[in-house]
């Protein structure tokens, strides 16, 4: 950790092979391997086989999930989105204020997320809802809504999977950064709200099969 700070790596750089970094801390590559391997389990590198070992997204988060958690439930689902439903409609409203058009950027490159079909395991690249808490200029609550969607992912990919109507999804995420980018506050918060209330209620009627409630 200190050698990536010390550096200034970010997300996505590569880190020196495990042999390279055995000789700069003088231990074997077993152990640098092993070191390797704690650091991916936190996501704050990603080992990729033939290609090598790169900084992943997770370098400064605080939150971080339980390899061991249960299984996801229709309980679980839901309650994951209710908690989105009390933070993110008061996040949209302060991006709304905040107007930065860097974080507008990519909270429209994002927009078209909602559009691709959801696949196991795999996160989206920028996710619209990571995006709008970043656009409020506030780090601690982008930390907040990445950390929440990385702690229950497996129940954030359910919700993408149960909640299939990929066309109204996006269309109401272009509503809501059309708020954003017009600077009206409330009217993001609103159309927030209503977003998440839709998705919340499809799951209350969808089948999850022998899930329990």
């Amino acid at each position: 950790m200190q050698l990536i700070r010390s550096e200034s790596l970010g997300p996505g750089d590569v880190l020196e092979s495990s042999r390279d970094l055995a000789k700069r801390f003088a231990v074997t590559t077993p152990t640098v391997r092993e070191a390797l391997r704690r650091l991916e389990a936190t996501g704050v590198v990603e080992l990729r086989h033939g290609s090598g070992t790169y900084i992943g997204p997770g370098l400064e988060r605080s939150v971080l999930a339980n390899p061991h958690r249960p299984h996801i439930t229709r309980a679980s689902v839901i309650e994951l989105v209710q908690a989105r439903l009390v933070i993110e409609p008061g996040i949209a409203a302060l991006a709304a204020s905040a107007r930065d058009a860097a974080g507008l950027q990519r909270l429209e490159a994002a927009a078209a997320t909602a559009l691709q079909p959801p696949v196991h395991g795999v996160r989206p690249a920028l996710n619209f809802h990571v995006e709008l808490a970043a656009a409020s200029g506030n780090g601690l609550l982008r930390e907040t809504v990445e950390a929440l969607l990385h702690v229950r992912a497996p129940e954030q990919t359910e919700i993408r999977f149960r909640y299939d109507d990929r066309r109204r999804d996006h269309a109401e995420h272009l509503e809501i950064l059309a708020a954003v980018r017009d600077g009206d506050g409330a009217a993001a918060e609103r159309l927030t709200r209503t977003h998440l209330t839709t998705i919340r209620e499809s799951l209350e009627t969808a089948d999850f099969g022998g899930a329990a409630s």
